[in-house]
């Protein structure tokens, strides 16, 4: 099977998230996963015990990548202060910590929030570079959708770093709030020649999961095993509707 890439089809890929404490609890979610075949995989390190360990990340990898095969790997550090698990590393160790998986491994992509300091973006933009790994420059909000402006702040911010992949994800306190996010990815698509990830959160973000793909969103996280964040649709579910979503705006 060949390996789907992010902007590379024509329909949203589906991402699932892999969040257990320890390698065993990983790759007893992992074997649930594969199970519903998603496109990719995304490991939440920062849920992983023993993430100061540079070697047991690794190891934990190593394992992942031979249980998945070919499906590529995102290694994710999700920051407390952009939602994540509170970890031991501070932000320097962290983007080290990406600098060695880029250096050590076989993933595909790196999650770099875009809040960190210019210099360690800079930096793991060049190992990344050095080692074939694609960055995907990331931002998430998880109290409220900021206005027009500043999304298309982060999408510009993402491609002036030249980061291979913009995420952004917010969470809308009303209908509006969705509208504005699917507005700001059109714009984005339409302005920029790097692929873009979106979502809005929660109980009103839920369609967005589902309808990102028509306006420019190229991946869609789903639950396989347990969720990463509110309003993840169950895999089975997200599949039918991307194919039904397909199917009505075919040729």
């Amino acid at each position: 099977m060949e390996k789907m890439l992010i902007g590379q089809t024509a329909k949203p890929l589906i991402c699932t998230p892999v969040v257990g404490e320890t390698q065993e609890k990983i790759m007893a979610q992992l074997a649930q996963i594969l199970e519903k075949k998603p496109d990719i995989i995304e490991w939440r390190a920062d849920f992983f015990e023993q993430i100061a360990s540079t070697d047991a990340v690794v190891d934990v990898i190593e394992k992942i990548r031979k249980a998945v095969g070919d499906i590529p790997i995102i290694f994710t550090i999700r920051s407390s202060r952009e939602g994540g698990q509170p970890i031991s590393l501070q932000d320097a160790a962290a983007i080290e910590l990406n600098a060695e998986v880029c250096r050590k491994t076989s993933v595909e992509y790196i999650d770099c929030e875009l809040s960190n300091d210019p210099e360690h973006i800079r930096y793991l933009r060049g190992i990344a570079t050095e080692y074939g790994k694609k960055i995907i420059g990331s931002f998430h909000n998880f109290t409220l959708t900021p206005g027009p402006e500043e999304l298309a702040r982060k999408f510009d911010q993402a491609a002036q770093y030249q980061l291979d992949v913009a995420k952004v994800a917010v969470m809308p306190q009303k209908l509006e709030d969705v509208l504005s996010l699917l507005s700001a990815t059109l714009a984005a698509k339409q302005r920029l020649n790097i692929p873009l990830i979106t979502m809005s959160m929660g109980k009103y973000g839920a369609i967005s999961r589902m309808i990102g793909g028509v306006f420019g969103s190229s991946l869609t996280f789903a639950v396989g095993a347990k969720s990463s964040a509110p309003g993840q649709v169950p895999i089975a579910d997200l599949r039918t509707a991307l194919d039904i979503i397909d199917r009505s705006m075919g040729e």
